[in-house]
């Protein structure tokens, strides 16, 4: 097992990462927590729920669970009111904690949840798909979202451990291995370009779920993630990196109502809209776009969002959450390992590029 510890002082915590690690968390629960909350959905808690309801049980930790329903809808105030209820009925108090088992939408609305319960509890992450594993997981980013907008209400509470259990990737459909991807493929064009092209030499290891190959690219995703956080928790500068093909993506999910796209397919997306604006202000060659294109493109993830309507995607811009005083923070590519950001992209360059993609 392999250990990342993201450097916060005194809100430090380790990354756990490895198989057959779930029978461990009730062992770091026992004697923390008065009580823990276990947030998840059906089919997970029915697939990895057993190893960590036996390592709860065998380290005698009061538990219960909380069930929500599949699908970024459940990214919801409404959703999170069910589950304070659950909190208050269960007892959960002021040393007790959240444990999300499951998904980027798990993890972000238990976290909302913990973050908001009596002013802040415990919270422990088990991601069980890749984007999850690679990115949502880790940082302390909490969120619901509103029908205006993506992530628009959250706070910022990092989690006292997270626990990636390398055997759930074996049971995850393609399309979910492929949605993660496109977060693993953003760390590399914005922090390392060793490991881009370590993406591209080994993308047949990667689709064929190799464990060796699977395990390294999760290890250098958390370690570079752990990297900028550390540096700037709550997004006051470098983290905004970290948004690189967020901001179209958030809108071609709002647009779609968060059921055509996965998170890390609508990235993909943004990513290559965000490289194209890049080369249209000349900040990147066209080679190195076309670069980042080809390897989406191996991994069989969609490039562009045809029959949306580019003037409405840029209108969903100006209401994202990165947006400060009426402009938009861009995060653009220079190069692989060098981002700007920019706040003054023409609106007829945003357009033309939407357009292209949405043509």
């Amino acid at each position: 097992m392999h250990t990342v510890t993201v450097n916060l002082g005194a809100a430090s915590y380790g990354i756990r990462i490895g198989t057959d690690v779930l029978a461990g968390v009730g062992e770091f629960v026992a004697g923390k927590f008065t009580k823990v909350l276990v947030v998840t959905q059906e089919k997970i808690f029915d697939m990895h729920g057993q190893s960590l309801v036996d390592g709860l049980k065998g380290n005698g930790v009061d538990f219960d669970t909380a069930i929500i329903p599949d699908g970024e809808t459940s990214k919801s105030l409404r959703e999170a009111e069910k589950i304070f209820t659950r909190a208050i009925e269960f007892g959960l108090d002021r040393k007790s904690a959240v444990i999300a088992l499951g998904g980027g939408v798990v993890g972000d609305l238990a976290g909302f949840v913990a973050a908001t319960f009596m002013r802040g509890i415990g919270l422990i992450q088990i991601p069980t798909t890749l984007l999850a594993q690679v990115d949502s997981s880790v940082g302390g980013k909490t969120a619901v979202n509103h029908p205006l907008g993506k992530n628009l209400i959250g706070a910022f509470h990092q989690p006292r451990a997270v626990f990636i259990d390398l055997n759930c990737l074996a049971t995850l459909p393609e399309r979910e291995i492929k949605s993660g991807l496109g977060e693993v493929v953003k760390y590399g064009v914005i922090c390392d370009e060793k490991f881009f092209a370590y993406l591209e030499s080994n993308a047949e290891k990667i689709l064929q779920r190799d464990v060796k190959t699977l395990a390294h690219i999760v290890k250098r995703s958390c370690e570079l993630k752990a990297e900028v956080v550390a540096a700037d928790e709550r997004e006051a500068g470098l983290r905004r990196i970290l948004n690189f093909g967020h901001t179209l993506g958030h809108a071609v999910e709002e647009q779609t109502h968060y059921t055509t796209f996965r998170h890390g397919e609508a990235v993909a997306i943004g990513m290559v809209g965000a490289a194209r604006i890049s080369h249209e202000l000349g900040k990147t060659s066209a080679a190195n776009v076309q670069r980042l294109e080809n390897l989406l493109r191996r991994f069989d993830m969609v490039t562009t969002c045809a029959g949306l309507e580019a003037d409405k995607l840029y209108a969903v811009t100006l209401r994202d959450k990165k947006v400060i005083g009426g402009a938009v923070n861009w995060v653009l590519m220079c190069g692989f390992g060098y981002i700007e950001i920019c706040t003054d992209v023409p609106e007829s360059v945003v357009k033309k590029v939407f357009g292209g993609l949405t043509s």
